[in-house]
């Protein structure tokens, strides 16, 4: 069975997201693909969702709340219904303005279903005027536009025919100093060729599909391990005290003694969290990070099942 592209559409208000979004759609309906979206707004009624309804299109609204802080568990809750009920081919996540990437990606990738999941990419859409004049803005939103720039697989910098040409050149060449690996097109109304979104390379390694790290360079990206065996506790601290700083999150079911229930585990900012459940889930543990050879963590992590195995 293949595994549920998604695709996650950020940036700030205004930009094209749902221009955008109507675009993907319509390519969708031509080629017959099962297709959901989830948009998400921070008010109490959904303005854009109209785009959306159509009978073939399995249409999720998260309101009242930011996927990546306030409305997290009804997210997972809710994508959980789709891939149970729906079975969609693809998913479009249409994020808040005020929506980080890595956030969204956390909220987003549940140990329950991460694996059945296949990233495509991070579409962030620019206002080219916004950007122009971001020196303007206040510094939480000016750092979030950079942080939605940074993260993005491909950029889309609308309201081309507002700008001059030496506007535009500048444009994408700031945008490209900030994130270089991402494709960088300058549009009206997020006119793009579709094929050419379609074409964003997995920003996912598994053990089912591994990356060739040495020939591509990775930006945002996550990784999926699922344990065979319970591992050492203080062993796996050790393997956390050496990760790198640019792995940003973590988070999953993992077992330290084969008898009892796994701890839902948590790590962010470098703290590691740990809570007891009362029931068996699977034992994935889901990272994201950026610019990370996901190769090494999974020997390592292998080498902590071994090890455990060898000791009991």
């Amino acid at each position: 069975m293949n595994n549920t592209e998604v695709y996650i559409l950020s940036g700030f208000l205004g930009s094209g997201k749902t221009t955008l979004l109507k675009r993907l759609l319509e390519n969708e309906r031509l080629l017959g693909r099962k297709t959901a979206v989830m948009m998400n707004e921070l008010g109490k009624v959904s303005i854009d969702s109209e785009v959306a309804r159509d009978e073939d299109v399995a249409l999720k609204e998260l309101l009242g709340g930011c996927i990546c802080c306030s409305i997290q568990d009804k997210l997972e809750a809710q994508l959980q219904g789709l891939l149970l009920n729906e079975k969609p081919e693809v998913i479009y996540i249409e994020t808040t303005g005020a929506a980080h990437p890595v956030e969204v990606l956390d909220a987003i990738l549940s140990p329950l279903f991460a694996d059945q999941f296949t990233i495509k990419g991070i579409v962030t859409t620019v206002d080219g005027l916004r950007w122009r004049d971001r020196k303007t803005l206040s510094p939480q939103v000016h750092q979030l536009l950079l942080e939605q720039v940074r993260h993005a697989d491909f950029i889309l910098v609308n309201k081309m025919d507002e700008l001059s040409e030496s506007e535009q050149s500048k444009i994408i060449f700031e945008i490209q100093g900030i994130n270089s690996a991402a494709r960088c097109l300058l549009t009206n109304y997020s006119q793009v060729s579709i094929n050419e979104l379609r074409k964003l390379t997995l920003s996912s390694f598994s053990k089912q599909s591994s990356a060739d790290f040495s020939k591509k360079t990775l930006n945002l990206t996550t990784f999926v391990y699922q344990f065979q065996e319970p591992i050492n506790h203080s062993d796996f601290e050790e393997f956390l005290k050496g990760l790198p700083e640019r792995i940003y999150r973590i988070k999953g079911y993992i077992k330290f003694d084969t008898l009892s229930k796994p701890y839902l585990f948590q790590y962010s900012y470098g703290m590691p969290l740990y809570m007891k459940e009362e029931m068996n889930y699977p034992l994935n543990l889901v990272f994201i990070g950026e610019n990370i050879d996901w190769s090494e963590i999974e020997e390592k992590l292998g080498k902590l099942e071994k090890d455990f195995k060898k000791q009991n």
